[in-house]
């Protein structure tokens, strides 16, 4: 008489199963346990193996074991420091940060913190629209003197409304000292902790890396 056998259930298919790295590690330990207890069977006993082979390779696998555990702990510790630190900048959120980032403009001015180089005897501010074209260039003081970015053209119109780049040109006579970002003010609508990091999520859409903000207002 045919006995039926019990039908097995794939792990997978009950979309629970998780294996830990520690279960992952303690399944090959035992198989490479049990591969070490074959070897040592069928090793010729005229020209047994050394034993400080046998010492060697448990210690290799014992240092993968640890190497493997310690990266585990470390990636924790990124994910719980990341976690405090948005918590700590919760209270960012609905204020302005300082950054070298796109602004957002939808009417109303901008704030420019400048930062010219200091030997610079001309300073000219470049703004350039989403897609990277130039749509003005504007002269300003040769100080770290905050402007306000008014958003308006030449004959007085106001600028279509979107994302733009601010660029802060020092020049000593014709020659380009400095040609870098302007930082601007843009305010805070989310933090974010990604890959341990703690980022900032400006109005716009833009983010920033915390440690890159230079200042905050309110």
């Amino acid at each position: 008489m045919e006995i039926a056998q019990p039908q097995s259930t794939p792990a997978f298919a009950s979309g629970q199963t998780t294996e830990t790295p520690e279960t992952v590690i303690s399944s090959d330990f035992e198989t490479f346990l049990k591969m070490l207890t074959v070897q040592m069977e069928n090793q010729d006993p005229l020209n047994p193996t050394n034993s400080a082979e046998y010492a060697m390779q448990l210690a290799t696998f014992s240092g993968v074991e640890q190497q493997v555990l310690t990266n585990d702990l470390l990636e924790a510790m990124m994910v719980q420091m990341g976690t405090t630190g948005m918590a700590q900048m919760a209270s960012w959120v609905g204020r302005d940060a300082r950054a070298a980032v796109p602004a957002q403009f939808n009417g109303d001015p901008i704030t420019i913190a400048p930062n010219p180089a200091a030997i610079a005897d001309r300073v000219e501010l470049v703004v350039t629209d989403a897609d990277g074209a130039e749509v003005q260039r504007l002269e300003l003081p040769s100080s770290a003197q905050a402007y306000e970015w008014s958003g308006l053209a030449e004959d007085g119109s106001p600028l279509p409304h979107g994302q733009y780049r601010f660029n802060l040109v020092s020049y000593s006579g014709d020659e380009v000292l400095i040609d870098e970002p302007a930082e601007i003010y843009a305010r805070v609508t989310e933090v974010r902790a990604e890959g341990g990091e703690t980022i900032l999520i400006l109005e716009g859409g833009s983010g920033v890396l915390a440690n890159q903000v230079s200042a905050l207002r309110e």
